[in-house]
């Protein structure tokens, strides 16, 4: 078991060679992955494509995390919070997620990314929040640090929250299959590019895929059997894709 994160501070007691690692605070391994959210993966393979030396630190309560959400990244200096923050960080520290890429597919990539993020994103939270076959599982995979008498009625609580704000975004609104026409939208475009290449801009993995490879990845990976999982592990070309991004840069 990785170390435990009490507070954002640094307590004194930790050596100084840990403080110089970058420490990478994220929820834990679940359902095969390197974590249950496909934003700490990105994170991780961020981390590992730029060459930089970190650690994991498994954290199931982000309240006291800037922005109180996971990943969040330890520095020497400070905290960083969010996928998108930690990657203008490393990029700072001279990482480039996109060599070899052009103006237009530097735009490509950041519209695949936040397609990825803001639209594919919300099916998963969809299909593991809202499924009542899958809520037991991940009841009894993220919330064991409650208390077995307060459990139920504690996750149940959050679980109402999360499927409130499924609602708020809309992607609750639609039926199955009004939900399952417009990501097969988005999965027709991301084939398209599979199509032409081994990665979705050229020969080698970039930014967009350290985004939509972890993203397919949590779809296919969700504990049930799912019209989602299914459409993923029966589509040769998105399961190939998933597999190769995890042989290309690999977090175990």
């Amino acid at each position: 078991m990785s170390e435990t994160v009490i507070s954002q501070a640094y307590p004194s007691d930790i050596p100084i060679m840990e403080l110089m690692m970058l420490t990478l605070l994220t929820f834990p391994s679940a359902f095969g992955l390197f974590s249950a959210s496909p934003f700490c993966v990105k994170t991780a393979l961020m981390l590992q494509r730029a060459g930089q030396r970190w650690q994991r630190s498994d954290l199931l309560d982000p309240r006291k995390m800037p922005h109180q959400k996971l990943p969040v990244l330890r520095t020497p200096e400070r905290l960083i919070p969010d996928s998108d923050l930690i990657r203008e960080w490393l990029e700072s520290q001279g990482a480039d997620f996109d060599a070899g890429l052009n103006g237009l597919q530097k735009a490509q990539s950041r519209t695949l990314i936040r397609m990825a993020e803001e639209h594919l994103y919300f099916h998963v939270v969809q299909d593991r929040w809202a499924n009542d076959e899958v809520w037991p599982i991940l009841r009894d995979t993220f919330f064991t640090v409650i208390p077995a008498l307060i459990r139920k009625p504690v996750s149940n609580s959050i679980r109402k929250s999360v499927v409130k704000g499924l609602a708020f975004q809309g992607v609750s609104r639609f039926s199955p299959a009004e939900r399952q026409d417009r990501l097969e939208r988005d999965l027709e475009a991301i084939s398209t590019y599979l199509w032409q290449s081994p990665y979705l801009m050229g020969e080698e993995p970039t930014s967009a895929d350290m985004s939509v490879g972890p993203m397919l990845a949590a779809m296919r990976a969700t504990p049930s059997d799912t019209p989602l999982t299914r459409r993923i592990k029966q589509d040769k070309l998105l399961s190939s894709y998933i597999d190769r991004m995890e042989q290309a840069i690999p977090l175990s």
